[in-house]
Parts: structure tokens; sequence; C-alpha cells
């Protein structure tokens, strides 16, 4: 598939301090791409460095065949001239304008008639279904018309890009999953290539088509959403994106049991055996283990004691916290536990073994 966005050994420092580290980078054509991670991790400047807001230390960015940034060759395409749209986590709506002229605003700094710009602008809106809101200010609207406001000025011009940096984090939980639903559709619809910047691993997994996870200013996995989900190449990957529980040891003699520091040892299936002796790591996820009440084993698998040290109730399940000989793991099961001889049982196909 196309590229609409490549990076090549991006690396942006500010002075000793290296916030991207050699990034390298393929946004296929009409994705929708997600830049996960913690605070901190680099997202945001990358966006940033992507739309022209900032500018790398070295590397290069190709906007398809066009050539938008390059070191070597000093080229920096100016922000302006990038066509891309942008959506900042505060909206960054102009309060003394209507939500029409907001929309307009981009249209207006380039030139166009009143007369057109505002019909290409209420077009806009009522594509998006806003049209009711085009004499209203900002602080007439709640933070989701704000956010789709916001939006419509992003795509009133044809932008090749929509950018989007934590556009969801200013909305309540109710209102994010709607909104979810909505940037999804926008995204059909316009058939735009979409980059969006997020700390909420649901968020990344329900939009996107592609994530990149990132760690500490560096790629560590990134690939089709499902696959970060189902195939996490490393324990940091499996925790981040779907709270995994993460066993660490070391490979026994097989390359395929995880011997723990205190000799448990843990059962996986479904990868080719690794070298004997290595650090490894074994991921399970929360709903995929078994509270058991009495020892015992329930298929191939592992089975551990268990003492439940903090029970939450999530609604449609139990969120289980408890001590183990392996560490602290916790569990998603549909009842709460009961009795006092408990033990979770880890499926050996569900134990999926990644890199420290």
């Amino acid at each position: 598939m196309k590229a609409a966005v490549e990076l090549k050994n991006v690396v942006k420092s500010f002075g000793f301090i290296t916030v991207l580290d050699g990034i390298d980078l393929s946004v296929p054509e009409g994705s929708f791409t997600s830049l996960l991670g913690p605070s901190g991790c680099g997202k945001t400047t990358l966006l940033n460095i992507i739309g022209g807001l900032d500018k790398p230390t070295e590397g290069e960015i190709r906007f398809g065949d066009e050539l938008i940034y390059s070191a070597p060759n000093a080229v920096n395409v100016p922000t302006e001239h990038r066509n891309v749209g942008y959506v900042f986590q505060s909206y960054a709506l102009w309060p003394h304008m209507t939500v029409l002229q907001n929309v307009g605003f981009p249209l207006r700094i380039r030139g166009l008639a009143a007369t057109e710009r505002n019909r290409r602008s209420q077009e806009m809106l009522e594509r998006l279904e806003l049209g009711h809101l085009a004499d209203r200010y900002p602080f007439q609207l709640s933070g989701g018309q704000q956010q789709r406001v916001a939006i419509a000025r992003s795509l009133v011009y044809q932008p090749r890009l929509l950018l989007l940096d934590e556009p969801l984090s200013n909305l309540d939980a109710q209102l994010r999953e709607r909104a979810r639903a909505w940037l999804k559709n926008v995204h059909e619809t316009f058939k735009l290539t979409v980059i969006l910047v997020t700390h909420d691993q649901a968020e990344a997994l329900s939009l996107s088509d592609h994530i990149v996870l990132l760690n500490k200013g560096r790629i560590e996995q990134q690939g089709p959403a499902r696959k970060i989900y189902e195939e996490p190449r490393t324990a940091y990957a499996a925790d981040f994106v779907g709270g995994a529980n993460v066993i660490a040891g070391r490979l026994d003699d097989t390359g395929t049991v995880l011997v723990t520091d205190n000799g448990n040892r843990i059962v996986s299936a479904g990868r080719e055996p690794g070298q004997p002796g290595a650090p490894a790591c074994v991921s399970v996820r929360p709903q995929k283990m078994r509270l058991l009440d009495r020892p015992g084993t329930d298929g191939a698998g592992t089975t551990l004691p268990f003492a439940p040290s903090t029970v939450l109730y999530l609604g449609g399940a139990f969120e289980i916290v408890g001590k183990s000989p392996v560490g602290e793991l916790r569990i998603l099961s549909q009842s709460p536990p009961e009795g006092t001889d408990l033990h979770v049982f880890l499926p050996a196909d569900e134990c999926l073994r990644v890199l420290p």
C-alpha cells in the first residue's frame, strides 16, 4: 500500500535530551493511524514534526513522493504549505467568532471571498450535522460540539492529512464513546489519512487500523491494531495494549517453558522454542485466566495458589487483584472469589512468550 507519510531515521533532541531516537515510520494512505504511548514517550512531538510545528534534529520526511523535510538537503516545507488539518487538544476555537466564522477562517487566510467561504463552511457544517450551530459562539457549545467544530475547520480546505492531538481527552467517558464512533465515521466518509495521538489503548484499538506504539522516543511495535493486541512482541507492548499480566523468568532447557526465579514453571504455547536459558516473559490477559476454588488443573496450562487482595465490581465482571507465587496477578471474572483455598489457572494457549 502506498505511504501517505514516510519518516526515515527521524531524531529530535533538546540539548542533551533525545525525545525521538531514530524513528522509521510509514503511514499507509487512507489509514487511521494512532501514535500510542504514555506521557513523555514522544508522540505529540512526532505529530508536531509531521505537521511542521516542530522540526527534527536529523532525518527525512516525505508526503507520498514529495520531500517535506531533509536535514542533509536543507529542505523544510513550511506548515502552511504542507496542507494538513490539525485539531489540538484544546480545540483552539476563536472565542469572538461564530461557528461559521471559525470554520471559514482557514479559507479566509487563503484569500477566498466571503460569499464562497461562507458557502463552503456551511456545506461542511451540514455534512457533519452541525449546520444548526452556525451562528453560535464557542462558549455556547458543549465540549463535544467544540470538538466537532474544530474538526470541521480542519476539513473545510480539504487537507491531505488530518492530525489529531488527543481530541477526546477533554470529554466525559460517555461522550467519549460516542465521539469515537463519530470520528470513525468521519474517517470513512472523507477517506482521509488520519494520524491520532492518544495514551488510551481502548481508543487506539477501537479507531485505528494501524497502531504505532512508542516507548521512550522509540517505536516499540507497529502494525494492524488487532495484531498489536493479539501478538505483542514485548512485555511493554503486552502490558500497555490490553493490560496483560507479565511474568518474567528464563526459558528451560527445551526453550518452551518459562522458569521464574523461585522455580515456578509456566507452560506456554504457540511460538517456536527460544534460546534455552535466555531471559523471557510470558503474558496472559486478565480475562483469559480462570479462578478455581480448589487445586487442580483445567486442561493444558499452569495452576498457581492465589490470594485475592482487592475485588472491584466493574458492572459486567469482577476485577480481582491478588498475590501468587509469580507475583501480583489481575483477573477478570464473571463471579467474585469464594472460599479460602483459591487457585488461578493459566491456559497454555493463552500464555504468550514475549521479549523482556
